[in-house]
């Protein structure tokens, strides 16, 4: 009902992206950061006063020459490495294991982070119309992230068919805001003022030294970086895309990137024009001051930096202003499905390097990876449960792992390029080798500068955090592979293998806890495979009992001793482990066989009510040397699917006397 029917992996060409449906699915995230990247510029400029406000459009034009280089440089990844393994790929391939182990882990966290940001900034949206909202975010938040997996569940045409309306109209209303905006201020000569225009900001910090100024613009400049977030999704995306694969994908990635710096650029702008003021939420109720000079107050509910020019542009409570403010929302929680496509491809790749658990590595019903979706999740509700789906203290956790993943990324292009240039003759491909390599080692340059930048000024209000958890899931991921390579190596034949000898003997055991149809069957069928030694045997928990049990076994002539164990203590487990304990270390060439009679019930609130005794002893001899578990399924008719057909395999059912011989007895299905 949620996921829909199961695909066959043969119609996996069928979920393959067009371009058109490609750019929402992949640039979402990318696209959304420009409802926050440009609003964390001012606020951070904010600390200074509102005459740092003028530093805002160099920072700006620093990340926009940061996203065309990034956008530039990934064009050369998606040619060179169409598998789909992105960065992790070209760090593995060219700077070793355990660099690509390092992008692996810097991406994995930078996309959980990227739903946590993204759904908690959409919930902000949200809250400034709806109050009940604003006053439940983080359950608000959960609850978003929980119906987006749910969509992703159902296979990723189906996804990106539901999010390429939502996306494209994002993109109109906020080219069509600076288009408007622009003709009002440019040609109309007309003056558009925010709800802040006239607000002014207490600053925290007055008369800053040189260094410390330029400590702060820096810090804004990392806080916009925030707006390249989502670039490298194109790149471990290839394969979802139709053939050319990686034509379409470049074509896409430049796309996106003219898209999103354009409208980074013209909300910067126009904030700036309308005279937006940004403040920390947490210092908005005491620092942001009323034209009168007073705090605007606790009740004071600060719009995000979209809605504000477009109250300023529109006018507050118009038809585009609340076209405009729902898209914003919308495409905010949309941008987390960028991760949801990402981060399970990724986890796929690396199960299948035996570096995360293999059930990582196949895909569900809908031929998406959908355990990978589901963790995916939950570390993102964890996230926001955690930080109270606060997008500023999210952010801080923000790109440091994107950056990391750039800089080694492109750093590995540069060795890639350099590589093939040893063996290429053909002259106009070398020329086109070069040109790449001096993209990719100005990508690496500036990226890694970028990220010198990031953990200095983000370091100590949270990044440290992202620097913590990057060394655990490396660490892990190794212990991972660790532990496949040692079972691996423990399970492999050499060559000078020899078979291992057979037993001398099987003594067969039969567990029996009172005499009815199963008990019938597991005896049944344990003589049918002719065990060497064939014994019942059952635990004396009441004495009453017991004896009851011995008469009637007697009475009806079984034709198999029955062994009557004495539990003191009255626990059934432990005398079966010990008398099984006592057989291996009489004849340690010999195997001792189970049989454990079993419930086969149709409703999962029978489970509940059946065959715990059996799973318990079950768990306990599986770690026996030289014992065998064999199960005996006895179906209840809440099992039976096919009524009125008689039962195959069921004593009453055949015509001569269970005991006279077990081949003629037993019929199998």
């Amino acid at each position: 009902m949620l996921v829909g029917r199961a695909l066959r992996s043969g119609q996996l060409h069928e979920q393959l992206l067009p371009k058109r449906i490609a750019l929402p699915v992949f640039a979402s995230d990318a696209l959304s950061s420009v409802a926050y990247a440009p609003q964390e510029i001012l606020v951070i400029l904010s600390l200074a006063g509102v005459s740092f406000y003028a530093y805002s459009p160099w920072v700006a034009i620093a990340v926009v020459v940061v996203m065309l280089t990034v956008v530039a440089s990934y064009r050369q990844n998606v040619h060179a490495y169409p598998s789909g393994g992105g960065d992790y790929e070209v760090a593995t391939t060219n700077l070793g294991k355990n660099a690509g182990l390092t992008v692996a882990s810097a991406l994995m966290v930078d996309y959980v982070l990227t739903v946590a940001v993204s759904v908690a900034n959409g919930v902000d949206y949200v809250g400034a119309t709806i109050p009940f909202v604003a006053q439940h975010k983080p359950t608000v938040a959960i609850a978003i992230v929980v119906l987006l997996t749910v969509v992703n569940l159902r296979g990723i045409r189906e996804s990106g068919a539901a999010f390429a309306i939502p996306t494209y109209a994002f993109m109109f209303a906020v080219l069509g805001l600076i288009l408007w905006g622009g003709f009002r201020l440019l040609l109309l000569g007309e003056d558009i003022e925010a709800p802040s225009a006239h607000f002014t900001i207490e600053p925290e910090q007055t008369n800053l030294t040189a260094f410390a100024a330029a400590f702060l613009i820096l810090r804004a400049f990392s806080s916009g970086c925030a707006a390249l977030t989502g670039v490298e999704a194109i790149s471990n995306g290839v394969p979802a895309f139709r053939k050319p694969k990686s034509k379409n994908a470049a074509t896409t990635l430049l796309m996106m990137g003219l898209v999103a710096i354009t409208m980074f650029g013209g909300i910067v702008a126009l904030a700036l024009a309308s005279g937006v003021k940004m403040a920390e939420p947490s210092v908005v109720a005491h620092d942001l001051l009323r034209p009168d000079g007073t705090p605007v107050g606790p009740d004071y509910y600060q719009q995000p930096i979209i809605s504000q020019v477009a109250d300023a542009v529109f006018g507050g409570g118009s038809l585009p202003f609340v076209f405009i403010s729902a898209v914003t929302a919308l495409i905010l929680f949309l941008a987390a499905n960028t991760a949801f496509n990402g981060f399970p491809v990724l986890a796929s790749i690396l199960a299948q390097d035996r570096y995360l658990p293999r059930q990582l590595h196949t895909r569900g019903d809908r031929l998406a990876f959908s355990n990978g979706i589901v963790i995916l999740a939950l570390g993102a509700c964890l996230l926001l449960w955690g930080f109270q789906a606060d997008v500023s203290r999210l952010l801080n956790l923000y790109i440091v792992g994107v950056f990391v993943s750039f800089t080694l990324s492109q750093t590995g292009m540069v060795i890639h390029w350099t590589r093939h240039l040893k063996t290429e003759t053909d002259l106009k491909v070398r020329h086109q080798m070069h040109r790449s390599r001096v993209i990719n080692f100005f990508g690496g340059i500036m990226t890694g500068l970028v990220l010198v930048v990031v953990l200095l000024t983000k370091f100590l209000v949270g990044a440290w955090i992202v620097c913590i958890a990057m060394p655990i899931l490396f660490l892990m991921m190794k212990g991972i592979r660790r532990h496949y390579d040692n079972v691996a190596a423990e399970l492999e034949i050499d060559e000078d293998y020899e078979p291992a000898m057979l037993p001398a003997r099987n003594h067969a055991i039969v567990l029996v806890s009172k005499i009815h149809k199963p008990t019938m069957r597991a005896l049944a069928y344990a003589r049918a495979t002719r065990p060497s030694k064939l014994e019942a045997v059952t635990v004396g928990v009441e004495g009453q009992e017991a004896r009851n049990l011995q008469e009637e076994w007697e009475r009806r002539g079984i034709p198999v001793p029955l062994k009557m164990l004495d539990s003191p203590y009255r626990e059934i487990t432990q005398p079966i482990l010990d008398y099984v304990k006592t057989l291996r270390r009489r004849s340690p060439r010999d195997v001792v066989t189970v049989f454990i009679p079993e419930y086969v019930v149709g409703h999962w609130w029978e489970h509940l009510l059946h065959n715990q005794s059996a799973l318990r002893l079950k768990a306990r001899l599986l770690f026996k040397p030289g014992v065998m578990v064999t199960s005996v399924p006895w179906q209840l008719h809440s099992s039976d699917r096919l009524k009125g057909r008689p039962e195959p395999f069921a004593p009453g059912s055949v015509r001569r006397p269970w005991h006279e011989t077990a081949k003629d007895e037993v019929r199998t299905r």
